[in-house]
């Protein structure tokens, strides 16, 4: 014999088991029964709690403590963007130093075997000054990113590794800071013109002295008072032995009489100071 066609359909959820009967207050009213909150009301209430903590949080969020992986990781990714920049003005320098190399090969290809080639290397000296005045400038935006990179290296990195969590400058993190706030250049334009000059065209301006030397007493007889190549144009001889002169005396300035950066730290002219680690600028 089967179940009642009513207990089935309880079962089935399609009728109610039983009336929900409250009691009644004296006026007919119903009276609700004190009872703790059921569980969706504490979930209400914990959501509404934890949204009011993440809005405070917020709101006081130069107050709020960075945990050691959050400050890990956001020196992570600072040092990965500084270095990125670094390489990408790195990569302009060297762009700039291949031209130059490029060009003085053309150039002394020309003057050997033409009988102007007094002219061409003396304009050919002017166009590698242009390029050290180019990539002069690019070295000074270089520095700025390079700067950051060494500090963070120095006062981060080198800690970790030695296990002495004590960085070498204290306060380091502010120099940073201050410099992401107000970016300005560590070294000044003639710093920035010797150091590009004594790590690599100081070789390609003597190779054009010398080769010019070496045209101008191949053009100019013994007694004679002009140049065969500058003849042609009508350009006295003084003309251009002034203008090497000057162009000369000028990188001879540039590089001995011109200081180094005063910071030990942004050295490029040899091999790092072992006091640099120390510097604060």
């Amino acid at each position: 014999m089967g179940p009642a066609p009513g207990r089935d359909r309880r079962r089935r959820g399609l009728l109610p088991t039983r009336a929900l009967v409250l009691p009644t207050c004296e006026h007919g009213g119903e009276q609700l029964a004190d009872r703790a909150p059921g569980p969706t009301e504490a979930a209400v209430k914990g959501v509404e709690q934890v949204t009011t903590e993440s809005r405070n949080k917020e709101s006081s969020f130069e107050g709020y403590p960075l945990t050691r992986a959050e400050y890990i990781s956001a020196m992570v990714h600072l040092y990965r963007g500084e270095q990125h920049r670094a390489q990408v003005w790195r990569t302009r320098l060297d762009t700039t130093t291949n031209w130059a190399v490029l060009s003085i090969g053309a150039l002394l290809s020309f003057a050997f075997t033409n009988h102007m080639g007094d002219v061409v290397l003396v304009l050919g000296m002017y166009m590698i000054f242009t390029m050290l005045v180019f990539e002069s400038r690019r070295f000074r935006f270089y520095d700025v990113w390079r700067n950051r990179v060494r500090r963070i290296e120095e006062n981060f990195y080198v800690p970790i590794l030695r296990r002495d969590l004590s960085s070498p400058v204290e306060n380091w993190g502010f120099y940073v800071a201050e410099d992401l706030l107000n970016p300005s250049y560590k070294i000044t334009f003639l710093m920035a013109m010797k150091a590009r000059m004594v790590n690599n065209y100081l070789p390609l301006f003597l190779v054009l002295l010398g080769a010019w030397f070496f045209c101008f007493f191949r053009e100019v007889p013994m007694g004679s008072g002009q140049l065969k190549g500058f003849k042609m144009i009508s350009i006295p001889h003084w003309i251009p032995v002034g203008g090497v002169c000057v162009l000369y005396g000028f990188l001879g300035y540039v590089t001995f009489f011109v200081k180094r950066s005063l910071r030990p730290e942004e050295v490029y002219f040899g091999s790092r100071s072992i006091d640099s680690i120390d510097d604060v600028g």
